[in-house]
């Protein structure tokens, strides 16, 4: 099924006017979740700051499963960051999607192959800085790219370029399929073949199920892969950052 969306050039450069409000959407929402979890803090935390701080426990756990604490407690604030952007991210467009005159304007920015691969290329970028920044340039360089073998070079830019890859593209095609099978159930119910009334109705109603657990599922999907992704950064930095690895 084919989405069209409302495009406009500014300085040379294409921008999709689905991304640029969908984004600042996440970002108000994830903002308000971490004000709500914030604004009256308890030594027994309930409602969202019992939230916020199983999330900050859960990346916690993720961030020590790649790399001891000392060197990762830096991330934490990433890590957090980036799982509860990709989360809400990933519901967005499950529920409901709007459009105006044909074009997709509401739906879930990381749907977008555009989004996805600039978080990942952010996210490589950041793990060559501060594998610089812990090890200095030059260990860096040569621990990254021509250890332990120097001719194992070529592989290793490969793998760079690979990882990027497929940390973006993983993402974006698990949030995607979920989109366009609900598009298509949700068309079929309210455009079905049917050539009556009563048989349209029925149509709603057998699509009725199938949208409801494909929503449910699409939510456990969204789920693991904000997991994956922030589960794999770490990965990557651990990586980069750890001179045990």
């Amino acid at each position: 099924m084919e989405h069209n969306f409302y495009m406009f050039k500014f300085l040379g450069l294409t921008f999709n006017l689905s991304n640029i409000i969908m984004i600042p959407v996440v970002m108000a929402i994830v903002l308000l979740i971490v004000t709500l979890g914030t604004r009256k803090l308890a030594m027994k935390p309930t409602g969202m700051q019992n939230f916020v701080e199983w999330i900050l426990d859960f990346v916690k756990g993720i961030i020590g499963s790649t790399m001891d604490w000392e060197t990762g407690k830096k991330f934490w604030s990433l890590g957090t960051t980036l799982i509860l952007f990709l989360f809400v991210s990933n519901m967005l467009g499950l529920f409901f999607s709007l459009s105006y005159h044909e074009n997709l304007i509401w739906r879930s920015p990381t749907s977008d192959p555009v989004v996805t691969l600039t978080l990942a290329v952010m996210i490589v970028v950041l793990t060559h800085f501060y594998g610089v920044k812990q090890k200095g340039s030059k260990n860096y360089i040569k621990e990254s790219f021509f250890a332990p073998l120097w001719w194992l070079f070529p592989i290793k830019i490969i793998e760079e370029f690979a990882n990027t890859l497929t940390l973006g593209l993983r993402l974006y095609g698990n949030i995607f399929a979920g989109e366009i099978l609900l598009s298509m159930l949700a068309k079929l119910a309210t455009h079905g073949p049917a050539s009556s009334a009563a048989g349209n109705v029925v149509i709603t109603i057998l699509t009725f199920i199938p949208t409801v657990v494909w929503q449910g599922f699409s939510v456990f999907i969204g789920s693991i892969q904000s997991f994956v992704f922030v589960m794999l950064t770490m990965v990557y930095m651990s990586h980069k950052v750890s001179s045990d690895h």
